[in-house]
């Protein structure tokens, strides 16, 4: 009988990981976050293209000064990036990388076997 090779040893380790319960638990973690926020922002992110070229009078109205409403948008686009990247670093160190730690064990464990 011949000995496991490398390659057939991390290909078995790999399919370990990816039935394990933590592995769907941590997918259906990921989609539950990515996906509405990725919904919201794409909506906020459309609607603000469709206003800059359907609603030119609402987005040129001035706030303060010189800013309007576009200016005001815009910027309001880097402000709701970088949210949705602090939340998703917030989700991801609470509700992900205890998953992810526990796979990767469990991977290197599979890996020596």
């Amino acid at each position: 009988m011949s000995e496991e090779t490398g390659q057939e040893r991390e290909a078995r380790a790999y399919e370990a990981v990816h039935e394990a319960r933590d592995f769907q638990e941590l997918k259906r973690r990921y989609k539950n976050f990515v996906v509405p926020w990725t919904i919201a922002f794409m909506v906020w992110y459309l609607a603000y293209v469709a206003c800059n070229n359907w609603a030119r009078d609402f987005m040129s109205q001035q706030v303060i000064g010189h800013i309007n409403v576009a200016l005001v948008f815009g910027l309001l686009q880097f402000v709701s990036t970088f949210a949705i990247a602090a939340l998703y670093g917030r989700f991801a160190n609470r509700k992900l990388d205890p998953l992810a730690a526990g796979l990767n064990a469990k991977y290197k464990r599979e890996r020596r076997r």
